[in-house]
């Protein structure tokens, strides 16, 4: 009899087990679902515009499909004058700049991270506040014409040589390897850089990976530093300053972007525009072109910029 009662009881109690657990995976699926929706929409729904008639999509009501497909966003995009010098300034600016931001970050982290280093504490507090102190627009600008930058390809990388967060995480991730490593190669007769470049560097790929992500990222989508110090230099322009000024030339053309959007709805089909494009097709055009780069090298360095936030992140 007490069987049957204990049987009966664990029954109950698996069966309420079973309940609560497929309360709870709905709840969770529900979460994940909406968050997925809240996330990937925007994205859906810019490709879609950048791929509908211009003035077809001022009448609005486009979600995740074109109503009127068209490439003639794009075809005006990539037939804008120096389009194609203003890509390869970016990309090789972006390559440069990711490779020296990076062997320069990482093999000053590594310096101020060996502990017989005498000035290691106040050249760190010293980097550190220049994170949080910044001199200003003017003279940073003056900086850089003393260094006589204005107007050259070197304004691109020289000044983002070190960035002092991407500092920050790989020093910590440096700091979390065992010193073994290092003693045991010096007792070898391995000088310091030889050390870097053959312990130390393999040992930090999911920082590498992450601050790369990082500095490749900014790189790519920087516009401003084009703007400021090589503007009346158009052999320079990066494909963003580009993009950026046919934007503008593009929202300041004919008074009619506003005026065909009010005869495409009063003649509920806006036809008599088709074809054309407008600052939201264009705007929505240029987004996609700027991130889909991205979005093909993230998912390669995916997994190492977890373990690299994860472990670099932590605080000594």
């Amino acid at each position: 009899m007490m069987n049957n009662e204990a049987k009966s009881d664990a029954l109950a109690l698996k069966r309420r087990t079973n309940v609560g657990n497929i309360i709870f995976d709905t709840i969770i699926f529900i979460t994940l679902a909406f968050v997925v929706i809240v996330t990937v929409y925007p994205f859906l729904n810019t490709i879609a515009i950048s791929l509908n008639d211009g003035y077809d999509s001022l009448r609005g009501g486009i979600t995740v499909w074109p109503r009127m497909f068209t490439w003639k966003n794009y075809t005006d995009l990539f037939q804008t004058p120096r389009i194609f010098q203003a890509g390869i300034i970016s990309v090789s600016r972006t390559v440069l700049q990711t490779i020296l931001c990076v062997f320069c970050t990482a093999l000053l982290a590594y310096t101020l991270s060996r502990k017989e280093f005498v000035l290691r504490k106040p050249l760190t507090s010293i980097i550190v506040i220049s994170m949080y102190v910044n001199a200003g627009l003017i003279p940073g600008y003056m900086l850089i014409k003393n260094l006589h930058l204005i107007g050259k390809y070197a304004v691109y990388i020289v000044p983002c040589l070190v960035d002092v967060f991407n500092f920050i995480l790989v020093r910590t991730y440096i700091n979390g390897l065992p010193d073994s490593f290092v003693e045991s190669a010096r007792i070898d007769g391995a000088n310091e850089f030889r050390i870097f470049m053959q312990i130390i560097m393999p040992l930090i790929v999911p920082s590498i990976a992450m601050i790369s992500l990082f500095t490749a990222v900014n790189a790519w989508n920087s516009w401003f530093d084009t703007y400021l110090y090589t503007s009346n230099k158009p052999k320079l322009h990066s494909l963003q300053y580009v993009l950026m000024s046919f934007l503008q030339q593009s929202q300041d053309q004919t008074v009619s972007a506003s005026d065909a959007g009010a005869l495409a709805v009063a003649s509920g089909s806006g036809s008599t525009a088709q074809g054309k494009t407008t600052p939201i097709s264009i705007r929505s055009s240029i987004t996609m072109i700027a991130t889909l780069p991205i979005l093909v090298v993230y998912p390669f360095v995916q997994k190492y910029f977890v373990v690299g936030m994860t472990i670099g992140g932590v605080k000594e």
